[in-house]
């Protein structure tokens, strides 16, 4: 994918658009440091690691506003502007979720949620990590190998179907747990297994669009 942006490095759309797609990636390592800090009890480095990623988010929002800027200025071939859109549009939604996660997280830190769900949560946010990982991975093979691209770009729905394991999973605990639990926290808990399940959908559907994209890689 670097090298793509690099051929095509016109102007400096592409350099914006690479830093937002990169930074997009990385908020979901944040998600996971946060989850696994409030599994241990450690809430001050759970609330400095959501600030960390709210500063990054409001850096993504900034860098898409910048590369849309710079694409209605119609500076690059029709083509390229609608590749970096379409990606940027996507992993954009990605890193929504992944603040609206860290969000419910936040409000979660201070109140009693058993130990086994927020180990669940962790699995989850460990499996959302490898399906980040898988993409940035089949992103980084578009150009130099389509075809090894097309094919990491499959395996991204082979992480999604194991975080859907985990929300069900998760689904079960909120039901076993559910008479313990504070009604107000236990609707938030279920926000944070829907938005956390949101990261890896989009996840998967950008890797839908890699494998749109590895056809005309190919030519």
């Amino acid at each position: 994918m670097e090298r793509w942006f690099e051929r095509r490095r016109k102007n400096k759309i592409l350099d914006i658009a690479y830093r937002q797609i990169t930074l997009a990636l990385d908020t979901v390592n944040d998600l996971e440091r946060t989850v696994k800090a409030v599994s241990d009890g450690d809430g001050e480095s759970a609330r400095k690691n959501i600030k960390r990623l709210f500063r990054v988010e409001e850096e993504i929002d900034d860098l898409r506003r910048r590369v849309f800027e710079e694409l209605t200025r119609g500076s690059l071939p029709p083509r390229d502007r609608e590749d970096i859109m379409h990606l940027v549009k996507r992993l954009d939604v990605m890193a929504d979720h992944v603040k609206d996660s860290a969000r419910n997280i936040l409000v979660l830190i201070d109140y009693d949620v058993p130990d086994e769900l927020w180990k669940a949560y962790y699995t989850m946010s460990s499996n959302i990590v490898e399906c980040a990982s898988r993409l940035r991975e089949s992103l980084g093979k578009l150009t130099g190998n389509p075809s090894e691209a097309r094919a990491i770009s499959l395996t991204v729905e082979d992480a999604e179907r194991a975080v859907d394991s985990d929300y069900l999973r998760i689904k079960s605990l909120l039901l076993e747990y559910g008479v313990k639990i504070n009604p107000a926290v236990l609707l938030i808990l279920r926000d944070l297994a829907d938005s956390m399940e949101q990261v890896a959908d989009s996840c998967a559907d950008t890797a839908d669009y890699v494998r749109v994209l590895t056809v005309s890689f190919k030519r």
